[in-house]
Formats: C-alpha cells, sequence, structure tokens
C-alpha cells in the first residue's frame, strides 16, 4: 500500500515507502481497545493512519492523567524512546475512534534512522513536538488553578476533533485531570453561567 501510506506520510522519501511497505505491519483496533500498557515492553513503532488514540500516563494506583492525543500520519514518541531503549512502556494508550496502525518492528526503527534521511526527520520533529505538547500540559499543572486545566483541556479537545461539541462525562474528565467529579461538575456549571459553554446531556458545548 505505498501510496496510501504517501499520502498520510507525504514526508516519507519514496525509498522509505517502500521499506515500510515491504517490512511493517498493518493492524486494525476498535474504540476501547488498549494498544499500549504501562509497564509492557513495546516490541513495534507504532504510525497511525486512520483514527484516534488517547495516551495517558498511570500512576501507582491506576489512577489515568491524559497526556496527548495520537492521530493520522502521527507517532507516539514516548514508545520510540522506550523502544529504542528497550524499556517497558511508561504510558497506557487507548483507542478512541477505531484505528488502522503501521507496526514498525524496533529493529528496523535504528536501521532506517541511518539508512533514511526522511525517517530520522520524521522521529526528531516527533519528539519535538510532543515534548512541546507535554510541555504545555506540564505548564498548566504547575501554573494554573483547575478551572484554568478544565478550560484548557476541552479546548484541546476541541481543537483534536474540529468540533465545538465535546462527547465527555464530567467522571470521564475527572479522571483524566485527576480530581473528584464533583469539582468538574461544579467549575463546569461555573463556566455556563459566564457563557464559556453549554451544558446538554450527552455533551459539552464550547460557546469561546
Amino acid at each position: 500500500m505505498p501510496d496510501p501510506i504517501k499520502k498520510i506520510f507525504p514526508s516519507f522519501s519514496t525509498e522509505l515507502v517502500k521499506d515500510v511497505d515491504a517490512n511493517a505491519s498493518i493492524q486494525s483496533f476498535k474504540a476501547g481497545d488498549i494498544i499500549m500498557r504501562t509497564g509492557q515492553y513495546i516490541k513495534n513503532t507504532v504510525l497511525v493512519i486512520s483514527g484516534k488514540i488517547k495516551v495517558y500516563r498511570e500512576d501507582e494506583n491506576g489512577g489515568e492523567f491524559f497526556m496527548y492525543y495520537l492521530q493520522p500520519g502521527q507517532a507516539c514518541a514516548i514508545s520510540m524512546i522506550c523502544a529504542t531503549k528497550n524499556e517497558k512502556s511508561q504510558i497506557m494508550a487507548k483507542v478512541v475512534e477505531d484505528v488502522e496502525l503501521i507496526m514498525v518492528p524496533l529493529p528496523l526503527m535504528d536501521k532506517w534512522m541511518m539508512q533514511h534521511r526522511s525517517w530520522y526527520e520524521f522521529v526528531i520533529d516527533t519528539y519535538r513536538s510532543r515534548f512541546e505538547e507535554v510541555l504545555e500540559v506540564i505548564d498548566s499543572i504547575a501554573f494554573r488553578a483547575m478551572d484554568e486545566r478544565l478550560e484548557f483541556y476541552l479546548k484541546r479537545h476541541a481543537d483534536v476533533c474540529g468540533c465545538k461539541e465535546l462527547k465527555l462525562s464530567h467522571q470521564e474528565i475527572a479522571s483524566e485531570l485527576n480530581t473528584s467529579r464533583e469539582v468538574i461538575s461544579r467549575l463546569l456549571k461555573k463556566m455556563e453561567q459566564r457563557g464559556i459553554v453549554a451544558l446538554h446531556r450527552n455533551n459539552i458545548e464550547l460557546l469561546k
């Protein structure tokens, strides 16, 4: 499938696309599937063809903290780092929209870094973009009150889906921001009073 690979990953050289097509495998997963668990060894680098994945950090008690989305044309930088060092995964990745993935075996990642300039640049760009995104998350935790963190969280989700209506439950938001459902419900109500959101039965609508 060279043409679809080139379409989703336009920066890949022709030679790299041929190598991906010849050596990598395609796998599909359904919404709700866990494709990467904290503590497991990573054998493949994951490239997203279609669908959407949420990446979380987990604490010792099983609590989840949302870090970022993976969308078509992207790869998981943290999994790349763990794979190259043969370390256990530091994250959990959950499918939120049915996905089709390119699974690149671990030995190929280092080989391609030396053989293909376009792969090297893709990996470096993946590291850079994810680092910047994680810094934003850290800033929101370290320097913002919970109401500001909630607004930042909702806008991130809206940017990813390109929509204003977010199908997120109060409990889901609370879990991903590591707080209680009651706190989130109270803050959302205040945001509604300020005209920032409209709360509906099955979704939260961003108004600003």
